[in-house]
């Protein structure tokens, strides 16, 4: 399962939520504007970031420029009201699902959302085997015969 956050008019959560449909991943989509974060979510998105707050920050948004201070100069609890105040501060699309978080849309990242199940019987229908090299028992050793191998 899949949570993805998203606003209206936003191309890119667009894009996210029609690749989460084409591939049968169920998803609950949550309106940062239409329902304010609890402040256990966002503690939950800001642990989950790998770089730090601005992974989910945009700090090019208007409304991260007007405020008085840096990112790194708020308190978690500031920084929890400040984008309980202020959820246009966010990236979006933001995906989580239990082994991974996206922020944004990207055709490679996004990938990561497939569950482990479904990626490995995608892998297996696509790829039936492994091509092994073997040693050759030719006279011309400089070319290694392939052989196919299934699981």
């Amino acid at each position: 399962m899949v949570i993805i956050y998203t606003s209206p008019g936003c191309a890119s959560c667009r894009k996210a939520k029609q690749w989460l449909k084409d591939n049968h991943i169920e998803f609950v989509e949550m309106n940062i504007f239409s329902s304010v974060l609890k402040e256990s979510e966002i503690k939950y998105l800001l642990s989950r970031c790998e770089n730090g707050t601005e992974d989910i920050i945009s700090v090019r948004s208007k409304a991260f420029h007007s405020l008085k201070k840096g990112i790194d100069d708020y308190s978690t609890k500031e920084l929890v009201t400040l984008i309980q105040k202020n959820p246009s501060i966010l990236k979006r699309p933001i995906l989580l699902s239990e082994n991974s978080l996206v922020v944004g849309y990207d055709d490679d990242e996004i990938t990561t959302m497939t569950p482990v199940a479904m990626r490995k019987s995608a892998e297996e229908t696509a790829y039936p085997g492994t091509i092994t090299d073997i040693p050759s028992s030719r006279e011309d050793s400089s070319q290694p015969s392939l052989q196919f191998h299934s699981f």
